[in-house]
């Protein structure tokens, strides 16, 4: 910046040789004595040195000479006044710069300095420049600072010392020195001035660590060019790149003033080298809980390992946030699901371990696991080289002994695999477009809290969320979408599947989900499933229908209310049971299904919206609340909405307690069930006993168990029509589906009785 050329501000004095008449013997202000008729003072006009120059007689304590123009004094302008002197003869004096500080009215400015350092003159015929400079501001560097009082100055020197001696003066030079100050006025630090090169092989951290304590509150600045950080940097003030920086995966940045991740984009400028610094810098004290990606997309070209981005954290357990961003797969090659296949020993009596692995060392943890006898969502979950042995996530319910395992470990965008255990952790509206490439995420081996909140996991091709192991421990999704890769794939091909856990306490919320394999499979107990749409539908006309959610635990614990339920179903199972037969466990039990709506449409008559499907012998139903819920099947009817898979085993009735039925509604269902069942039964002809069917409108095809009450529906009569106030005696379990209940009479009766019969003791 410079005045006189942006704004045209006239700051130069003219030459003496234009005449002495506008330089004053006092303070400069009018009607001051000026030089033109001085004794002590003359022009000459042709100096060795100056050429033309003004010749003063040092006569008074101080004599004064000043530019009687009125240079003006802008706030932010910074000036610079210039002479330049020689001792001709006489005695030596001493010389500095002065300057009358006029407010407005031209009155002085009181209580500023109006005079700079004096410098002495040694020497005759010695030339010796003396400056200074005025300003408003209180700066580094300004010698005479005036504040904004000051609009004007009178500025020349003074001469201080003996008197006697004769001096020539060159023209007074003053000059807009603002752009010296240009730094300070913008606040800046620039890290070149604290020994920054920015070559991309020097070492600057500890030029950026200079930079950062000198900035004292104003903005450090990184010109263009490449900085090499071979150690921690921390900056404390905000932070202006135009160069990049480069670092080595151990050193971190943080940016204590500018923790987001558009900072650290223009300081790496590579959207995702800058995530993982700053995925780093967030767990190592970044003074901050989260992570603001401010609305960016991080173009991933290869799975980000996320405990590779910290290699000093094995465990983390303080909250910490990554928030509003978009993560999308770019490419193919680095994505390719890793499939290998070894042989491997079971024994249920080490419920979630392979033995004698062959090949061990080249299985990744974090692998699915495929094999006979190996239910859904198995994974590797640590494996020991040395002993050749693998732990899995859950147990296998048929595959004891030796065999070949198929492991598959999928790719995912966020892999947080590498830590043993991650508490507290959350993601908070977060896209992962996933373009049919890649997975989600892939959770830590074990933890606490991990969130899941107002994200997309979009077109995963394999997973959406994968929980290798007690990574998903209280884990809750909270209105997330998760939109599927397969909506044109017919139900039968697909073979994705939304989020599993394995852990217990999971809360899953509010969410939306289309047309996966299946979008849920729950290996753990005590989960909570309220008021999602989750819908998995296709164009076959009477087609087959896919598990919207898998409940792998038989002892459930878990509600699931209030959802949508389209187009799938909720089947329920126990295939991850190393002795899958029962023998003292609370078997199929603890779980509530209430409110919910289930529609369907042109799917198979065999289709149910719920199913069990027990992998052994012996299994029951105990305290189970199926009520409220709203079925409906459009475009043809179902048989009934409830079934046992018996693929593996039967469940045994004869077991069943405190099965709660009721209160559902029922439409385009051919068989409504509830339990208890209210039946009205009548005889048009007298009979001793009455045989009372129960249509199979007991749940899962129950036998009738038990009469709760019997009840005449208007006169009960003998064969002379006469009315009898008998009650009967009940027979349950009757016919060879065990679904009859027999009246017993007295005597032959006939008329009509209203019954409650239960399924269960």
């Amino acid at each position: 910046m410079n005045k006189a050329i942006t704004d045209g501000v006239l700051l130069m004095p003219p030459p003496f040789a234009n005449g002495l008449d506008v330089y004053s013997s006092g303070d400069g202000t009018p009607g001051s004595d000026t030089y033109a008729s001085a004794a002590n003072a003359a022009f000459v006009p042709a100096d060795q040195d100056f050429a033309g120059c003004l010749e003063v007689q040092k006569n008074a304590s101080t004599t004064k000479v000043r530019y009687m123009g009125e240079t003006p004094m802008l706030p932010g302008c910074y000036l610079r006044v210039t002479v330049r002197v020689k001792a001709v003869s006489g005695n030596l004096p001493s010389v500095r710069i002065a300057g009358y500080a006029a407010a407005a009215g031209g009155g002085n400015v009181p209580g500023v300095d109006q005079t700079g350092d004096s410098v002495a003159l040694t020497t005759y015929g010695e030339v010796v420049e003396v400056s200074a400079i005025i300003g408003t501001g209180d700066r580094n560097g300004v010698d005479l600072v005036w504040g904004t009082q000051a609009i004007y100055g009178h500025f020349g020197l003074d001469l201080t010392g003996p008197n006697g001696g004769v001096v020539r003066i060159d023209d007074i030079v003053i000059e807009d020195v603002t752009s010296v100050f240009l730094r300070d006025m913008l606040a800046q630090v620039d890290v070149r001035d604290y020994g920054a090169i920015g070559d991309g092989t020097t070492d600057d951290s500890a030029a950026f660590d200079a930079a950062n304590a000198a900035a004292n509150g104003r903005v450090v600045l990184v010109p263009a060019g490449t900085y090499r950080l071979n150690s921690d940097v921390t900056f404390d003030t905000h932070v202006k790149f135009e160069g990049k920086v480069t670092m080595p995966p151990e050193a971190v940045l943080l940016l204590r003033r500018d923790f987001h991740l558009p900072a650290y984009i223009d300081a790496f400028e590579d959207e995702e080298e800058a995530f993982k610094k700053a995925f780093q810098a967030l767990l190592n004290n970044a003074d901050h809980e989260s992570l603001d990606m401010g609305g960016r997309k991080v173009a991933v070209t290869a799975p980000i390992d996320m405990i590779a981005t910290v290699p000093s954290k094995t465990s983390y357990a303080t909250r910490r946030i990554i928030r509003n961003g978009q993560f999308e797969a770019s490419g193919t090659a680095p994505w390719e699901t890793e499939t290998i296949t070894s042989q491997a020993t079971y024994d249920p009596g080490n419920a979630t371990r392979l033995d004698n692995v062959v090949n061990v060392a080249n299985i990744p943890v974090g692998s699915l696991v495929q094999g006979n006898g190996v239910g859904r969502e198995v994974y590797v979950r640590s494996k020991n080289v040395a002993q050749q042995r693998i732990t899995l996530s859950a147990p296998l319910f048929d595959a004891d002994g030796t065999q070949n395992f198929t492991f598959k470990r999928f790719k995912y965008l966020l892999d947080f695999s590498g830590f043993s255990n991650l508490a507290k952790f959350g993601l908070d509206g977060i896209e992962f477009q996933c373009n049919n490439v890649c997975s989600g995420i892939l959770l830590a081996e074990s933890g606490l809290t991990f969130t899941v909140q107002d994200c997309f996991i979009s077109r995963p091709k394999d997973r959406g969320i994968t929980s290798h192991g007690g990574g998903c421990q209280g884990m809750i999704i909270d209105r997330c979408q998760f939109l599927s890769s397969e909506d044109g794939a017919d139900v039968s091909d697909r073979v994705s599947i939304g989020f599993n856990t394995n852990a217990n306490d999971v809360k899953i919320r509010n969410n939306r989900a289309t047309k996966f394999r299946h979008w849920a499979v729950i290996g753990g107990g005590s989960s909570i499933i309220i008021g999602n749409h989750f819908f998995q539908g296709d164009t076959v006309n009477g087609g087959i229908r896919s598990a919207g959610i898998v409940m792998a635990k038989p002892h459930s614990s878990g509600v699931i209310s209030g959802n949508y339920i389209d187009n799938c179903f909720i089947e329920w199972t126990n295939e991850h049971d190393q002795a899958p037969d029962f023998s003292s466990e609370f078997s199929f039990s603890a779980l509530s299904i209430t409110g919910n709506t289930f529609l369907s449409g042109s799917v198979a008559p065999w289709f149910s919206y719920i199913v069990v499907k027990p992998h052994g012998a012996g299994h029951f139903l105990s305290g189970v609340s199926i009520t409220a819920n709203k079925f409906r099947s459009i475009s043809g009817n179902i048989d009934r909405v409830e079934r046992v898979d018996t693929s593996f085993a039967d469940l045994d009735r004869g077991r069943f307690k405190d099965v709660e039925f009721h209160g559902n509604s029922f439409h385009g269902v051919n068989t409504p069930v509830s339990n208890p069942l209210r039946v009205r039964h009548g005889e048009t002809t007298t009979a001793q006993t009455w045989v009372i069917d129960t249509n199979g409108e007991l749940p899962f095809e129950g036998w009738a168990t038990q009469v709760v009450a019997v009840t005449a529906h208007g006169r009960l009569r003998n064969d002379n029509n006469v009315t009898k106030f008998d009650f009967p005696y009940t027979d349950p379990e009757e016919g060879p589906n065990r679904d009859q209940v027999h009246l017993g009479w007295d005597q032959p009766m006939k008329g009509t009785v209203n019954l409650i019969v239960r399924m269960d003791n």
